[in-house]
């Protein structure tokens, strides 16, 4: 059974930090592109941050640019998300998805497993 599990969220103040982790079991993340979105209540979907493969390339949107950052652990079959300098508007539940693509995809019509979201709030 291919899973992605995220942990990690939770309740902060604007300013600070978290750190969002994405395990994924049965060698899933396996010559696999990595995302990760967010999804704001009344909101759609949108892109967060993407690594490839390798780790060699990393995408984030321009929300995220500056504050946010991508990263993987192959031996342990996880991604991760580095969150700095939270703002209340980050508050959304975020997923983590695998792509059957290697590359630094931005695009969620490319991402074929979806984690359940972890959820992330922001306080003023």
């Amino acid at each position: 059974q291919v899973q992605l599990v995220e942990s990690g969220g939770g309740l902060v103040q604007a300013g600070g930090s978290l750190r969002l982790s994405c395990a994924g079991t049965g060698r899933i993340l396996r010559n696999k592109g990595m995302g990760w979105f967010r999804q704001a209540p009344g909101k759609e979907r949108e892109f967060v941050a993407a690594i490839s493969w390798g780790g060699a390339y990393t995408s984030y949107a321009d929300s995220a640019k500056g504050r946010f950052t991508i990263s993987r652990d192959n031996a342990k079959d996880s991604v991760y998300l580095q969150m700095n300098s939270l703002k209340p508007e980050d508050t959304a539940v975020y997923y983590c998805a695998a792509s059957d693509r290697m590359g630094a995809i931005t695009s969620q019509e490319e991402y074929k497993y979806w984690g359940q979201g972890t959820q992330v709030t922001v306080s003023s």
